[in-house]
């Protein structure tokens, strides 16, 4: 395998693009996390191998998936792909199994840890069908917005385990950060926007806890479909 080899901004300068969060995990949670171990939860220190994963089944990374409400709706609204959904807080991926065994789905893995780290040691080139990044944190205040996710060493580290003709789409409610990421992705020569600047807002797409939130404070919603060339 082929894999990614991308400037480690993020880790050379220890910016963290996601608040910690900390505090006792309930038992609850911890069984949760134990008993899916060695199914649905791939180990982040393995290399990931799209095939022995999912066979021959296209696969979408979603990275940030919260408690995985909208990930498991898609997953299954669309059987035909596979998804990893990335969240680094235990207690939303163990949210996410619940909500995978609920449905008793089988395309749906999750993975407790930075997408920015595995990327940059895990993914091989040219794997994955799309990208799905959802309302990652904003960062507004001005001196915190170099911790925004969507900046161009990362698009290019996506990029890279892209395979030709797959899509990036992310959604954010703070148009200060829509405007950022039209920028980045639009500058990054190896991606072509699927529409004039904002997508509408796919139909497919399920409202998220974090778009609910934002839609209650009146903020407009911008989703943005690139397409690797």
């Amino acid at each position: 395998m082929s894999f990614t080899n991308s400037p480690k901004q993020d880790q050379k300068r220890g910016i963290r693009t996601f608040h910690a969060r900390q505090g006792r995990i309930s038992p609850l949670t911890a069984k949760t996390i134990t008993s899916h171990q060695g199914s649905f939860i791939l180990d982040p220190q393995a290399p990931f191998d799209p095939i022995a994963t999912f066979g021959a089944t296209p696969v979408i990374f979603d990275i940030g998936c919260g408690f995985g409400e909208a990930t498991t709706a898609m997953a299954a609204a669309q059987p035909e792909i596979a998804i990893v959904a990335f969240d680094v807080h235990v207690r939303g991926i163990a949210r996410l199994l619940q909500e995978i065994d609920h449905g008793n789905l089988t395309n749906v893995r999750a993975l407790n840890t930075d997408a920015v780290s595995y990327l940059n040691h895990m993914v091989p080139n040219d794997c994955l069908d799309g990208v799905r990044i959802y309302f990652p944190d904003p960062w507004p205040k001005a001196r915190h917005n170099k911790r925004r996710l969507i900046q161009p060493d990362f698009v290019r580290l996506l990029v890279s385990a892209m395979k030709s003709g797959a899509t990036l789409h992310c959604a954010t409610d703070w148009q200060p950060y829509a405007e950022h990421m039209l920028k980045v992705l639009t500058n990054c020569s190896e991606l072509t926007n699927t529409v004039q600047d904002f997508a509408p807002r796919p139909q497919w797409r399920p409202v998220t806890r974090y778009e609910s939130a934002g839609i209650a404070k009146g903020h407009k919603i911008f989703d943005l479909i690139f397409r690797r060339t």
